[in-house]
């Protein structure tokens, strides 16, 4: 699967605890129509898995019923993989223009 920014945070966020659509959509700052695409690609190559809450906990809620994500072990080893070269950038130090003459 390609791994690109968007995917790459949503697949963050579910590791670090976020762990249904509008909290993730809220963290990454990302619209739905971004987050909602990634999660079932990241499913269906099995990077996540999910599961829907009972029904009677959402009527409790007085909301609808929401889908939870957890990152898969493989899914775990796809984010340290698209995180190294963020990684690698961030310990490049700064440069700086030379001055003219």
């Amino acid at each position: 699967m390609r791994m690109t920014l968007a995917t790459t945070f949503v697949l963050q966020a579910i590791s670090r605890g976020h762990r249904f659509g509008f909290d993730i959509v809220n963290v990454t700052g990302y619209p739905t129509g971004t987050v909602y695409p990634a999660l079932r690609r990241l499913e269906h190559a099995g990077l996540v898995r999910s599961e829907r809450e009972r029904q009677q906990v959402a009527t409790r809620d007085a909301r609808p019923q929401r889908r939870y994500y957890e990152v898969t072990p493989a899914g775990a080893r796809a984010l340290e993989a698209a995180l190294e070269p963020m990684r690698a950038m961030s310990a490049l130090r700064p440069l700086t223009p030379k001055t003219a003459k």
